[in-house]
């Protein structure tokens, strides 16, 4: 099932939940506004390349939307229409002051050089320029896009419609970017497994992890949470996976890993198959790598007895039922990784006054929010009888629909 129709079907039986209005539940899924442009570009060899550029706005109710751009050879429009949809759900779970939206280009970043990627980020800009802004869309980095990028669109941004830092998010912090915006996501997972943990009398330090994915997420994600006494036993990213049952090194995993583009060859544990990493005997499994990892053909093997889903839809929804009648209790993708947005947000507020926060306020007030996040989505899963999913998806939506009506929309 792909991201697009497991999304809708989980909005659908949330709406359910709620009792929304056929009509406004069709108004809520139906995006705002999508855009498609093509973005044709020299490349250093003198020769010319043309690439599709996506964004998809889904929803404004709440706020300017707000969403990631991300270059990779996959992005379609049914992927971004999917993640779009997802960020209205999540800034409204996180109940920062947005809505939704996506976007991305059909590239292989690995492909381009630093100088092609800057003329493709600036054309793309340039197309989409008067459809964003500070109190319209707000773009992040994503899958395949950095800092930098940011710090190219707002340049380019701001050539048409002068200096405008909380245009984007996620930028480098001596153009305005925010102090743990880095750590942000990685650090949210954290905060809501702890959350999540204490509910059933447990803290982070007497579980053993599983990490899916050793990228910006994951390792922050594995070193907050080694630092925090947690035992983090299996890892994997694209060039393999590690295993100790003792405990993985995460300080010496990670400074391998940067010197060898990869923990591929660390000496601390044993390369096990990649494939069985999900399945592996443990606590807590952290999936912080690409979508619909954990499916029908592996869940039953799954023996984690919690799932922190750091990354955008990793479950599939065969999966959810079958881990469901396992006993397996999942942290929902837009409740589990909304550190990121959040942080995002307070970057952007950060902006827009012009005053900059130092890191320890920025961590205190993320805790702030994912605890309080948590404690909403536990209210609407005692309301309605439901699982975790559907208590952060009814809350979404929710909050999503009262905005809507109380702006003036009619059946």
């Amino acid at each position: 099932m792909n991201a697009l129709v497991a999304t809708s079907r989980n909005f659908k039986q949330a709406a359910k939940l709620l009792g929304l209005d056929s009509k406004l539940e069709k108004s809520l899924l139906i995006p705002f506004r999508e855009i498609k442009v093509e973005c044709t570009i020299p490349k250093d060899d003198g020769t010319l390349a043309s690439f599709v550029g996506f964004r998809v706005q889904h929803d404004n109710a709440r706020g300017p939307m707000k969403g990631g751009i991300r270059y990779h050879h996959e992005v379609d429009p049914d992927e971004v229409n999917a993640l779009a949809q997802l960020m209205t759900w999540k800034t409204a779970v996180a109940n920062i002051p947005y809505g939704g939206a996506k976007g991305g280009i059909g590239c292989s970043p690995g492909e381009l050089s630093r100088s092609e990627l800057e003329r493709l980020t600036r054309v793309f800009t340039q197309k989409i320029h008067d459809l964003i802004g500070i109190h319209t869309d707000v773009p992040a980095p994503d899958m395949g896009t950095n800092p930098q990028t940011m710090a190219w669109i707002l340049d380019e941004y701001s050539k048409f419609h002068g200096y405008s830092p909380a245009v984007v998010t996620g930028k480098p912090v001596d153009l305005g970017g925010s102090l743990g915006r880095e750590a942000a996501t990685g650090r949210g997972v954290l905060f809501a497994t702890e959350a999540l943990l204490a509910e059933y009398g447990k803290s982070i330090k007497d579980q053993r992890f599983v990490i899916q994915g050793f990228g910006n997420v994951g390792s922050w994600a594995a070193q907050l949470i080694s630092a925090a006494g947690g035992k983090v036993i299996a890892v994997s990213d694209v060039t393999g996976a590690i295993k100790n049952n003792e405990g993985l090194d995460i300080e010496k995993l990670l400074k391998h890993s940067v010197e060898n583009l990869g923990i591929r060859g660390f000496s601390g544990g044993e390369s096990i198959d990649p494939s069985s990493l999900l399945t592996e005997d443990c606590d807590v499994l952290i999936p912080a790598a690409l979508g619909g990892v954990i499916n029908r053909e592996n869940a039953n093997d799954i023996m984690a007895k919690f799932i922190i889903e750091a990354a955008n839809h990793p479950t599939d929804p065969e999966a959810d039922e079958i881990l469901s009648k396992k006993g397996v209790v999942i942290l929902p993708d837009i409740y589990a990784n909304s550190g990121g947005v959040t942080v995002s947000y307070f970057e952007w507020v950060q902006n827009i006054q012009g005053f900059m926060w130092d890191e320890e306020k920025v961590n205190a007030e993320l805790k702030t929010y994912m605890t309080r996040g948590f404690k909403d989505m536990k209210e609407m899963c005692r309301a309605h009888n439901c699982d975790l999913r559907m208590g952060a998806f009814t809350l979404g939506v929710n909050r999503v629909a009262r905005a809507t009506v109380l702006r003036g929309w009619e059946a």
